[in-house]
């Protein structure tokens, strides 16, 4: 094995260099993990509150299994005739609406949601797609168009002409909050006014994408009823609606397998997109659709292989994890600690007032940090700060969000209660050392802005060392984005905190 060193230093050499790493500063070097848990070079365990790939717990026994087992007999591609592809794509729609019920294996989300922007334009005979501000749907060219979280880095005419971004329905930080009677039609009414400018201009809409619940965007679960209204709209002007379920499905919500179904019975997408924790980390994804759909890209006359996707081993591999799914009811613990870890988190909510909103649903939680809860401004460096010390406890948490300052939970279903308990106890002290430091700042005639320009004494005050150069570690590019709160707009500064 190289030392942490020597795998660094190769990694700068070899790999490139828009390839970042966790904790730029101190990167960790995992070497194994099981369940919920990841050990470095030193045997040194982490707790991991973010691997949604390693859905049923890191290095689970039956999955390994069932890939060894098959492995030993047969990997090839899906031109020849095996079980385990149609026994795994009988299962797989089995817990979905009726209509859902064919199936393109692929081999990533990226895969999987260039593929569903192929099925929807040849369906539709349109070209234009409605992303939500903020999302991200994937790495490829195609997906990088529709993909404001990653193009609005490249300035303003990075935007495609074809791509139409509608607002994000975050009623927290959004143009429409939870004290409006109906966010839901709201939101879905800017939906039918980017529609009907478009066609104004000579375009037609191809599909609206959404994540059923926005991850990089910032943990935001849409209002009631939101989706419904977006479909009908989407559909009256020849569209089709795709759910992106890449992060947030296999019963990681735990009431429900699919997170677009807590929009209710009566919502069922065109085309579903699935990735991440399918294999449990096996590179394996899917695109469920209707039989309408799948006919109308087949007669196109072009036809569709994919050498890797659905081969005997990768199905196997999902039976395993479905199974794993059942077998420890992994919904239910979802639902369990979720609720669980949610308690616990408004009790900080409570407590402290750095935590402006606690939202989510199952083992899918965001915390926003805030400077100020009546402006909502960000707290961006206060968030970094907080992941960066909790991987000193050994603890693997991460910030998103526009402005990087929301606390993101998505662990392995296996994640337990008393893990939550450790977690938000350290996030508890480390909220209590930056308000004291805050208090003393403020004693001291220091900066109190909702900025980032805070600064804390050089001296005096061993209730700041938690308080550390740890803000340098914060992402550039997210200190200098505008904020959007109501009518205001105030930079965020990215000015270092020293102790």
């Amino acid at each position: 094995m190289y030392s942490k060193a020597e795998t660094l230093e190769l990694r700068k050499k070899h790999i490139g260099p828009s390839c970042k790493v966790f904790f730029a500063k101190d990167p960790i070097k995992i070497v194994r993990a099981h369940g919920q848990y990841m050990f470095d070079e030193n045997g040194e365990k982490y707790l991991d509150c973010i691997n949604n790939v390693a859905h049923v717990g890191h290095s689970h026994p039956q999955v390994i299994q069932a890939a060894v087992k098959q492995m030993e007999l047969l990997n090839t591609n899906s031109r020849f005739l095996h079980d385990n592809l149609v026994e795994y794509a009988k299962r797989l729609t089995a817990t979905l609406p009726e209509a859902l019920s064919v199936c393109y294996f692929v081999n990533s989300g990226s895969e999987a949601n260039d593929l569903a922007l192929r099925l929807a334009r040849q369906y539709s005979g349109h070209q234009d797609v409605i992303t939500l501000d903020h999302a991200y749907h994937g790495h490829v060219t195609s997906l990088i168009d529709i993909s404001p979280y990653k193009f609005n880095q490249l300035g303003k005419e990075a935007k495609k002409e074809f791509v139409h971004v509608a607002p994000s329905p975050d009623i927290y930080r959004g143009k429409y909050r939870e004290e409006h009677q109906d966010p839901g039609s709201a939101y879905a009414d800017d939906v039918e006014k980017i529609i009907e400018e478009a066609q104004k201009n000579g375009r037609e809409i191809a599909a609206f994408i959404a994540e059923s619940m926005q991850s990089c965007g910032g943990q935001v679960i849409p209002p009631a009823g939101y989706f419904q209204k977006v479909a009908e709209i989407v559909h009256k002007a020849g569209g089709v609606f795709i759910a992106d379920e890449v992060q947030v499905g296999f019963g990681r919500v735990g009431k429900h397998f699919w997170a677009f179904q807590l929009q209710g019975e009566d919502f069922v997408p065109d085309i579903v997109t699935m990735g991440k924790p399918i294999g449990n980390g096996h590179p394996m994804s899917c695109v469920v659709t209707t039989r309408q759909i799948a006919e109308a890209f087949g007669a196109s006359g072009l036809e569709y292989f994919n050498t890797f996707g659905g081969n005997p081993v990768s199905c196997a591999i999902g039976l395993a994890v479905l199974d794993v799914i059942e077998k420890e009811d992994l919904q239910g613990n979802a639902t369990n600690v979720g609720n669980y870890l949610t308690e616990l988190l408004k009790e900080q909510q409570e407590k402290h007032p750095l935590v402006g909103d606690v939202r989510g649903v199952g083992l899918f939680l965001g915390v926003d940090l805030v400077k100020d809860r009546q402006k909502r401004s960000p707290a961006t460096a206060e968030a970094q700060h907080i992941i960066y010390k909790l991987k000193e406890q050994k603890i693997l948490l991460s910030a998103d969000g526009p402005y990087r300052n929301i606390l993101k939970f998505k662990p392995p279903m296996c994640f337990s209660k008393e893990d939550a308990k450790f977690v938000v106890d350290q996030i508890d002290k480390l909220l209590t050392d930056l308000e004291e430091a805050t208090v003393i700042g403020t004693r001291n005639g220091l900066s109190t802005s909702t900025q980032c320009k805070r600064k804390v004494p050089t001296e005096g005050s061993s209730q700041l060392d938690s308080f550390s150069e740890t803000i340098s570690h914060i992402n550039g590019s997210a200190c200098r984005q505008k904020t959007g709160f109501g009518s205001e707009s105030h930079t965020v500064s990215c000015k270092r905190i020293r102790t």
